[in-house]
C-alpha cells in the first residue's frame, strides 16, 4: 500500500518569473536612486515635449500625441515586473521623442499670417518667414505688409548679436498697412546664428550682407529704394550702408543712434556712478570703480559693461512710459513662433557671441569724424531718457551732420527703444513724416 504524502511537504513551484527585491539598507537606497534617475530623464526629455504647447507653432495634436508617447513610456517603466530592456527602451525613447519635439519646432516655425479684426486673412497679404543667401550663407528673414505693392522697409536689430523677429510683428503691425516690413536676423543672430564664424566675422561682413539684401528686396519687389530703419547697433550699421549706397536707399530712420562707442560707453559709466551717489550706495560704487571705466577687453567686457547697464536699465525703466513698456525683449523673443526650440538657444548664444565678437571692433567709431555727410534724409528718433546712447553725442552729431533733409524728433516718454516704448507714435511718424515726406519729395522731382 502506497503511503499518501502530505501536501503540506510539497514546496510551491517557483514561479517562472520572479520579481527581484533589493534586500537591506544598500538595496532600497540603489533603488530609489534609481527611481530618482529616471524621474529626472523624464522630466528633463519632457520639456521639450511641454514647451510645445506654449512657445511654438507646432500644431496641438501632435504636440499632444508626443505627450501620450512619453506618459505611456513612464507607465511602463513604473511597472514592477519591468526589464531591463524594457528599461533601456524607455530611455532610448524619451530621448528620439525630445529630438523629434526639437525637430518639429523647427520645421513648423513660421510667423503667422495677416488678418483683420474678424480674423480673416487679408487678400494680397504677404507673411513669410525664410531664408536668403547673403555672403555665401543662408540667412532668414521676415516678411510682412498688407500687400506686395507696398514700399519696402527693412528694420536693423540692435545688439551687436541681436535678434528681434517678433518685434516688429507684435509692437508695429500697424506699420504693415504701409510698408512691407523685413526683419533679417544677421549672420550670427538667432534663426541665423551658424551663418557667423565668430572667429572672423567683421563689422564690414554686416554691411555687405545688408547691401545684398537690400538688392534682393529691390528686385524682389520691383522697387529702386528702399527704407532702412536701425535701431542701437543697427544705428550703425544704417549709417555705414547709406554711406556707401546712398542711391538704393529713400530715407534712413533710426531709434538709439550710436555716435562713439567708447566715449559713450565712458558717459554711460559716469552717470552709473553719479546715479548710486545720488541713492546713497556706496557699496555699489565701489564696486564700479573696481570694474574701471570703458573700454573694456573682450574677458571683461560682458562684467565691466553690464554692470553699468544693469543700473541705468532701472533709471530708464522708472522714467520711460510710453505705452509700450510692457514689452520685454527676451520673454517676446522666446515666446514667438518664428524661433524653434533651437532658434531659442541660438537666440541667447548669439546675443553673447555676437556682442563679445563685434563690440570691441568698434572702438574706433566716431561719426563725428567719419560720417559727416550722408546723402540721403535722415531721421533720428530719440528717447528723451536713453541712457544706453547718451542723448549729448547725438545732438553733437547732428549738429554737424550733412544731409539733403535731417530731423532729430524727441520722443518724451521713450528711452533706448521708441519703436517699442512708443510703437503708436513711432508708426505716427513713420506714416505722416518720413513716408509722406520722401513721397511729396519724389513726385516733385517727377
Amino acid at each position: 500500500m502506497t503511503d499518501s504524502i502530505s501536501l503540506d511537504r510539497i514546496p510551491p513551484q517557483a514561479s517562472n518569473r520572479q520579481t527581484v527585491r533589493p534586500k537591506g539598507i544598500p538595496g532600497r537606497i540603489g533603488m530609489g536612486l534609481f527611481m530618482l534617475l529616471i524621474v529626472l530623464v523624464a522630466v528633463l526629455s519632457a520639456l521639450p515635449v511641454i514647451l510645445l504647447f506654449f512657445l511654438t507653432a507646432v500644431p496641438t495634436v501632435i504636440a499632444a500625441v508626443l505627450t501620450l508617447i512619453d506618459v505611456s513610456i513612464v507607465v511602463a517603466l513604473f511597472r514592477p515586473d519591468r526589464s531591463p530592456w524594457l528599461v533601456l527602451g524607455g530611455f532610448l525613447g524619451w530621448v528620439i521623442v525630445a529630438a523629434l519635439a526639437v525637430v518639429l519646432s523647427q520645421q513648423f516655425a513660421s510667423t503667422p499670417p495677416i488678418t483683420d479684426a474678424n480674423g480673416q486673412l487679408i487678400p494680397g497679404s504677404i507673411a513669410a518667414l525664410e531664408t536668403v543667401e547673403l555672403g555665401g550663407s543662408e540667412q532668414w528673414i521676415t516678411i510682412r505688409g498688407h500687400s506686395e505693392d507696398l514700399p519696402v522697409l527693412l528694420f536693423l536689430a540692435g545688439g551687436p548679436g541681436g535678434s528681434e523677429l517678433v518685434m516688429t510683428r507684435r509692437y508695429l503691425g500697424e506699420l504693415e498697412k504701409h510698408f512691407i516690413v523685413v526683419n533679417w536676423d544677421q549672420p550670427g543672430t538667432g534663426k541665423s546664428y551658424r551663418a557667423a564664424d565668430f572667429d572672423t566675422v567683421t563689422p564690414e561682413r554686416y554691411v555687405s550682407d545688408a547691401h545684398e539684401l537690400t538688392l534682393y528686396l529691390r528686385e524682389r519687389f520691383d522697387e529702386d529704394k528702399i527704407y532702412v530703419f536701425g535701431e542701437s547697433w543697427g544705428s550703425i550699421l544704417g549709417i555705414w550702408l547709406v554711406q556707401q549706397y546712398p542711391d538704393l536707399v529713400h530715407a534712413l530712420v533710426t531709434t538709439g543712434q550710436m555716435v562713439d562707442v567708447v566715449e559713450n560707453d565712458t558717459l554711460m559709466y559716469e552717470f552709473a556712478i553719479e546715479l548710486l551717489s545720488e541713492q546713497g550706495r556706496p557699496d555699489a560704487i565701489e564696486r564700479l570703480h573696481r570694474i574701471g571705466p570703458p573700454p573694456y577687453p573682450r574677458d571683461k567686457l560682458l562684467g565691466g559693461f553690464g554692470a553699468s547697464n544693469d543700473i541705468l536699465n532701472g533709471y530708464m525703466h522708472a522714467h520711460a512710459h510710453g505705452e509700450g513698456t510692457g514689452h520685454n525683449l527676451l520673454f517676446d523673443s522666446l515666446a514667438a513662433q518664428e524661433y524653434g526650440l533651437l532658434d531659442k538657444v541660438y537666440w541667447l548664444l548669439g546675443l553673447r557671441d555676437g556682442f563679445l565678437t563685434v563690440y570691441p571692433q568698434l572702438y574706433d567709431l566716431d561719426f563725428r569724424a567719419q560720417a559727416t555727410q550722408v546723402d540721403v534724409p535722415v531721421y533720428f528718433i530719440k528717447g528723451r531718457w536713453d541712457v544706453n546712447a547718451m542723448n549729448p553725442l547725438l545732438e553733437e552729431y547732428f549738429a554737424i551732420l550733412k544731409a539733403p533733409h535731417k530731423e532729430l524728433i524727441w520722443f518724451e516718454d521713450s528711452a533706448h527703444t521708441p519703436s517699442w516704448d512708443e510703437p503708436g507714435h513711432f508708426i505716427e511718424v513713420m506714416v505722416n513724416t518720413v513716408l509722406s515726406q520722401t513721397e511729396s519729395s519724389q513726385r516733385a522731382e517727377g
